[in-house]
């Protein structure tokens, strides 16, 4: 048996009596705490099953842990299958619905969660033989039933289109494609057209393909001898057929040979993301990796690292700097990065820049590196407490061939690390002069100062490199002939002029739910917007000219001026008609590539300074996009709402489909059923009670 023992040793501290303590003394810092996290057996089945058993008996509760040691796959033009496989798996067997599995699985009070290459279930150890009966129909008899396909198509769908403009979002995906390129598992990005690719047939060859036993790792712990998980192992796994796994090779990338410029062109920020990163050779397991640790924690590991407190707290740039030092059996990467305002984009890469060469030239200090060792201490011994982390450390020692006493000894080898082997690290690791700087920002202000850090190649939002000459504005454009443009385009201002009354009705569907909306305007400037679900009313704007009323969920909330304004503005029947005398400003700021088109892109400033930016098709001239920067606890972030399918109503052109954001990750498609013009709306549908 091998020992990974389970319990802390405490060190107390104390002194007896009344002497007196010399306070201006720093005191020297005890021993490393001894962690340990368990008893752990391991054996194998006929199959190739290998089984690792962690014991522990403090609470009677067991987890079972499976992991499908595969290579990485490069998903080609259905990226994203692999990961929607895994999340089918759990949606249906040849036995039992999503919610039979999911009725089954509360009733006994256990959790179960799949992956694409895991499956994870606990419960009390009492219920460990119905919980196994669970996970086995899953892993033994998933049918990937087209109806849960669908829905899960839709929701992964809807996440893509609400990352589309998110800056973040973007630097990750120029960042995957110039550290790996698009040939590489990391390097791609899924696009909706990769979604509406995959079928039910590409999950199920995936799962008959790779969910073998010879290739996976079943670690069990919690309140269970290893003499009774034998016993159950091989009454549940034992007849898990094995099979031949495909093996992938991929070339490894390299770091550039000098720093390079990826820079993606958005005409509205307000900001610039940055990511300088680049390729690192660093795998699982090797010595390096902890002392590797213990130095990124001192470089940008959180908000007590240098990066921060240079870039957020003595420059004032951004509201925080951070990096990471990431090992993986393929290929791991370094990345360090923040959003800063526009103005100051070149400073603060210097500052970064700056902080990579100090930390390679320089050892640290011996404060900063006690606090870099006792937040990673603290943060490993809390680790402890999910049993799905100590049945990944148990697994890890086994997967990939780490000494049997890697993490019983964690802690003592974090207490090791001295102030030369971070600078060892740092001149192994940190690479001031091989990076890729990814840049997502105004290209107009923050092109020219880049310039002095490498060549620039610019990207669009998806990582396809782009000629910016093909993009930029043609001479003589402005503002107001990309409105007038816009007005003509979708009916012309006389007609649109001659429009007294609009009522839309649209149709939605958030999260299963089917909600109606209904938008109401009068002329010259009264609105109505009510939100309902089934009888319900979820939510109720009403402005009257001069005043608003908002009630969200039978809540009432107190506009602001800010609000009011926008009312007053937005409640036009056609706002572009009235910019000038609502003394609203326009700038044109630049043209973008919007879902494969360009779009001229229009800063629109009301008269209390709040900013929209609306973007116009360069062919079509329809407005396709309004964006807002908001303020929020991370900083500013941008939200944007799409308009498309346009069609011909009495003379004038709409859109037919609004995909408005609905907070991380979640986009509420609202699809046009009805409008009406000059239906005769009469202003006590306007009145505020």
């Amino acid at each position: 048996m091998r020992k990974i023992a389970i319990h802390f040793i405490i060190l107390i501290s104390c002194s007896v009596g009344f002497a007196q303590v010399d306070r201006s003394v720093k005191p020297e810092p005890g021993p490393a705490p001894e962690i340990k996290i368990g008893d752990y057996e391991t054996f194998g089945l006929k199959n190739g099953l290998k089984v690792i058993v962690v014991e522990n008996h403090k609470l009677p509760r067991v987890s079972f842990s499976l992991i499908i040691d595969r290579d990485p796959i490069l998903e080609k033009d259905k990226v994203g299958y692999v990961s929607m496989a895994g999340d089918m798996l759990r949606r249906g067997t040849k036995n039992r619905t999503k919610d039979q599995i999911d009725e089954e699985i509360d009733f006994i009070g256990a959790n179960l969660s799949t992956g694409a290459n895991s499956i994870f279930a606990s419960s009390l150890t009492k219920h460990q033989e119905k919980l196994l009966e669970l996970m086995t129909d899953i892993l033994y008899h998933p049918v990937f039933p087209e109806e849960e396909l669908e829905k899960v198509k839709k929701q992964t769908i809807s996440g893509i289109a609400s990352q589309k403009d998110d800056p973040e979002a973007i630097a990750q995906n120029v960042a995957r494609v110039v550290l790996y390129s698009k040939d590489h598992p990391y390097g791609e990005i899924q696009l909706e057209e990769h979604v509406e690719n995959i079928t039910r047939e590409d999950l199920m060859d995936y799962y008959n393909t790779y969910f073998k036993p010879n290739i996976a790792y079943l670690a069990i712990v919690g309140d269970i001898r290893p003499k009774n998980a034998k016993k159950i192992v091989n009454k549940y796994f034992s007849d898990w057929e094995t099979g031949e796994v495909p093996e992938h090779e991929y070339k490894k990338p390299e770091a550039p040979a000098q720093n390079r410029v990826a820079l993606v062109d958005r005409a509205a920020s307000v900001q610039t993301v940055l990511d300088l990163s680049y390729p690192v050779h660093l795998e699982k397991g090797h010595p390096d990796v902890i002392r590797s640790g213990v130095l990124n924690q001192i470089l940008g590991g959180s908000s007590a690292s240098r990066l921060f407190k240079n870039i957020r707290e003595d420059k004032g740039y951004t509201y925080g700097a951070y990096s990471s030092l990431v090992s993986d059996e393929l290929t791991g990467n370094f990345s360090a990065g923040a959003s800063v305002r526009t103005e100051v984009t070149d400073s603060a890469v210097v500052e970064f820049i700056s902080e990579f060469k100090r930390i390679r030239e320089n050892q640290v200090s011996d404060e900063e590196l006690l606090l870099a060792k006792n937040v990673l201490i603290g943060s490993f011994g809390r680790s402890l407490e999910n049993p799905q982390t100590v049945a990944t450390f148990a697994i890890n020692i086994e997967r990939y061939n780490l000494p049997e006493d890697y993490y019983n000894t964690y802690v003592m080898k974090v207490e090791d690390v001295s102030s030369t082997d971070i600078q060892e690290m740092a001149m192994n690791y940190i690479k001031p002069d091989n990076l890729y700087i990814i840049a997502v920002g105004k290209a107009s202000v923050i092109e020219e100062q880049l310039k002095k850090f490498g060549p620039i190649t610019h990207y669009d939002a998806y990582g396809n490199e782009i000629d910016p000459s093909k993009v930029k504005l043609p001479a003589g454009l402005d503002a107001d002939k990309v409105i007038t443009n816009y007005i003509d385009a979708i009916g012309g201002k006389e007609r649109l002029m001659d429009v007294n009354d609009i009522r839309y009705e649209l149709s939605a569907e958030v999260m299963g739910n089917e909600l109606e909306m209904s938008i109401l305007k009068k002329d010259p400037n009264l609105m109505k917007v009510e939100v309902r679900m089934g009888p319900n009313v979820v939510s109720t704007q009403v402005f009257d000219g001069e005043n608003a009323r908002m009630v969200q969920m039978g809540n009432e909330m107190e506009p602001d001026d800010k609000m009011l304004e926008r009312f007053r503005i937005e409640g036009h029947m056609f706002p572009e008609l009235n910019y000038e005398h609502l003394g609203v400003r326009t700038a044109l700021v630049g043209v973008e590539n919007l879902e494969g088109n360009n779009a001229y892109a229009v800063n629109i400033t009301y008269p209390s300074g709040e900013m929209v930016t609306n973007y116009y098709d360069a062919s079509s001239w329809y407005k396709v996009r309004q964006t807002q920067t908001i303020e929020s606890p991370q900083g500013k972030v941008s939200t944007s709402t799409d308009f498309s399918e346009f069609k011909n109503k009495d003379g004038i052109v709409f859109p037919y489909l609004f995909k408005i954001p609905m907070g991380a990750n979640m986009q509420m498609n609202a699809e046009v059923e009805s409008i009406e013009i000059n239906s005769g709306l009469d202003n006590e549908t306007f009145e505020i009670e």
